[in-house]
């Protein structure tokens, strides 16, 4: 079934879906909004939680919601909302610039069962030249698809930041704070993050 829009954000979502392992168990997507990605999750995962600050946005999500996905409105750093070291799978998208990229990386960790994938689809702005050519290639990319999947948009009432980190800084802190992971520049002003956690006792 098609997209009902597409945005960047929507763009990535085939890397959220292609990192999720098979027989995933609890799956966390944090900042869910409209609930778009969660039901798309839902669909290769024995249960899926969506969490979300926006009240708007959980009653959008609630309202076309199947039956292995929960919905809450809760913000993902609060210690008490989430049960920690839980989830098997836990996807950001668009989420961690809303917050100190450390603290943001942390919050989603304590969450994150130990064998668990974590996936992040963040956001970062140009300071070099190279930065500025790489975004420029981006523009020309999101025209094109913007032209072929029909305009984009977010949905009515979803909270907008900006990246208060440049495409160093969030590649510099993945790699010390996520040892290991897999870390991608991509076109449409997004960068991802694919890392696994190791089993408790593990290396």
């Amino acid at each position: 079934m098609p997209d009902p829009y597409w945005n960047h954000n929507v763009h990535y979502h085939s890397v959220v879906l292609g990192a999720i392992p098979k027989g995933c168990g609890e799956v966390l997507d944090v900042g869910c909004g409209d609930g778009l990605l969660a039901r798309k999750l839902a669909a290769r995962a024995a249960s899926v939680t969506g969490v979300d600050r926006s009240p708007e946005m959980i009653r959008q999500a609630r309202a076309a919601a199947p039956g292995n996905i929960v919905f809450l409105e809760a913000d993902y750093l609060d210690g008490t909302a989430l049960p920690e070291g839980e989830y098997d799978f836990v996807s950001a998208v668009a989420v961690v610039h809303h917050a100190r990229f450390e603290e943001a990386v942390g919050g989603l960790l304590r969450l994150l069962a130990p064998g668990g994938r974590l996936v992040i689809v963040g956001m970062a702005y140009n300071k070099t030249r190279l930065d500025r050519v790489l975004s420029g290639c981006g523009l020309l990319a999101s025209l094109l698809l913007r032209r072929l999947r029909g305009g984009r948009r977010a949905p009515t009432g979803m909270p907008v930041e900006d990246s208060l980190m440049h495409w160093g800084e969030a590649r510099r802190a993945a790699r010390r704070l996520l040892p290991g992971c897999h870390y991608r520049r991509r076109l449409l002003w997004r960068y991802t993050v694919v890392w696994d956690k190791p089993q408790e006792g593990g290396p």
